[in-house]
């Protein structure tokens, strides 16, 4: 069964060429030797990426390998014109970066509805003849050829746009608090990886106002290197303006997993210890308050709170505090 989310693709671009300028010059009743009037060639057509806030996903792109833009026409008598080539435009949801394949040179990003970026020009069309006359060269019989189209791989790479991005181990409840906070339905169960795609949900806010979460696969140790899965998981991370870490009540030891879980994106990225980190500990129906205020002596230093997505207990005060930071 085919996934409905992509989140990278490989696609072969080229622009296209310009037209050739004209070699003409004017022949009219009485003017059997006019002077030049080669028009010039059209521009060839760009590569260009939109953003589209109604795409969350790269699917659509999935099997186009190969996208080519039109060639401009030639230049023409009495200075006309040719006509520049038909762009291709590429669709793309917010959140989309694009890279060379070959160099991983980096070209641009896209995280506006309706915003545009060449991806790849097209040539720029050759001057005709008329643009090479002078006093001393009158029947120029030459013009500009128009400039070739360029032709890459690249590598377009969806980074989830969200306020809040969700970390945790696998089966910490990152789904379940999203369920329950959001209208997204995410796959839930209890046992590692049931979320093998991120989720985003709209979070419903007081005064009608709201936030993103994004639920995203949980880490396990080794992540920055592609273990589990890895590498998928981290790059969706780097987009969100806080980290909301996700510790069950029952773990081992919920100071060494904050730990564990910090490393990884410290390993992957040093720049994502900058954004905000705020910890829910999860599951707190499986705890009486006595436990959980001998826990609280050992936490990280961070704004924290116990929730229970099950039976509902905590989540206004996680709402407040993840509305806090994110205005700070």
């Amino acid at each position: 069964m085919t996934s409905a989310f992509v989140d990278y693709i490989k696609i072969h671009c080229t622009s296209g060429h310009g037209g050739a300028g004209a070699v003409h010059f004017y022949r009219g009743k009485g003017i059997p030797k006019g002077g030049p009037d080669g028009g010039d060639g059209g521009r060839g057509g760009h590569v260009i990426l939109r953003g589209n806030r109604h795409l969350w996903t790269l699917l659509h792109l999935r099997y186009t390998k190969h996208v080519r833009a039109i060639n401009g026409e030639n230049g023409a008598k009495a200075l006309r014109t040719g006509a520049n080539g038909e762009d291709i435009i590429l669709e793309v949801p917010l959140g989309t970066i694009a890279r060379d394949s070959e160099t991983a040179d980096f070209y641009c990003e896209i995280t506006e509805h309706g915003e545009e970026k060449i991806l790849l020009p097209g040539g720029r069309g050759g001057q005709g003849n008329d643009h090479f006359k002078s006093a001393t060269q009158q029947t120029p019989r030459f013009a500009q050829p128009g400039e070739p189209g360029q032709e890459r791989w690249i590598i377009l790479e969806l980074k989830l746009l969200a306020d809040v991005g969700l970390v945790g181990f696998p089966n910490a409840g990152k789904s379940t608090l999203l369920s329950v906070l959001s209208a997204a339905k995410p796959a839930i169960a209890d046992y590692p990886f049931t979320t093998l795609t991120p989720n985003l949900g709209i979070v419903a806010y007081r005064n009608q106002r709201s936030f993103v979460m994004a639920d995203i696969p949980g880490i396990i140790e080794g992540a920055h290197e592609g273990k589990g899965l890895g590498l998928r998981f981290l790059r969706h991370i780097e987009r969100n303006s806080i980290l909301l870490f996700m510790i069950p009540v029952d773990s081992k030891d919920i100071h060494k997993e904050y730990e564990i879980l910090l490393n990884e994106l410290r390993l992957y990225n040093p720049d994502l210890l900058d954004k905000s980190r705020v910890l829910a500990v999860t599951k707190n129906d499986l705890a009486d308050d006595e436990l959980m205020d001998e826990m609280k002596k050992d936490l990280p230093d961070i704004p924290r709170v116990f929730i229970s997505s099950k039976a509902e207990k905590g989540l206004g005060k996680l709402k407040d505090l993840i509305w806090r930071e994110l205005n700070k």
